[in-house]
């Protein structure tokens, strides 16, 4: 039996390429258990765990084994998602414009994006009525 391949022909390529994007997955909106836990332990960590150390605070980790060289995750994608969600339990919706750009080009979508930002909103009320 032999196979015929219409892709180079112009009108089923119109229509080949609508059904690709219908058929197409939607993106995610939610996110794993390993990443609502990121984003559960972000709860914790301050601001000034965003920053990078210095040299003299590298040096003296590496000299006495404090661990201030290992605050960031391994993970380049894991690690975006805790800066955003640190940003996000801190400052609400107003991120830097880079942290959101660093956020998406590691792989997320602005719906999850939306649905962490909820989840922190619903949490930070409580947070704040306690304090």
């Amino acid at each position: 039996m032999a196979y015929v391949d219409f892709s180079a022909d112009p009108i089923l390529a119109a229509h080949s390429d609508r059904l690709r994007a219908e058929n197409a997955a939607p993106a995610p909106t939610g996110l794993t258990a390993l990443e609502w836990s990121v984003v559960a332990l972000a709860k914790r960590d301050r601001i000034s765990s965003l920053a990078k150390p210095g040299r003299i605070a590298m040096a003296l980790s590496n000299l006495f084994g404090d661990g201030a060289s290992s605050r960031h995750l391994a993970d380049p994608r894991l690690e975006a998602l805790r800066r955003m969600a640190v940003l996000s339990w801190h400052r609400g919706f107003s991120v830097p414009s880079a942290e959101l750009k660093a956020f998406l080009s590691a792989g997320f979508s602005l719906d999850q994006y939306e649905t962490m930002l909820t989840s922190i909103g619903m949490d930070r009320p409580r947070r704040e009525a306690r304090a």
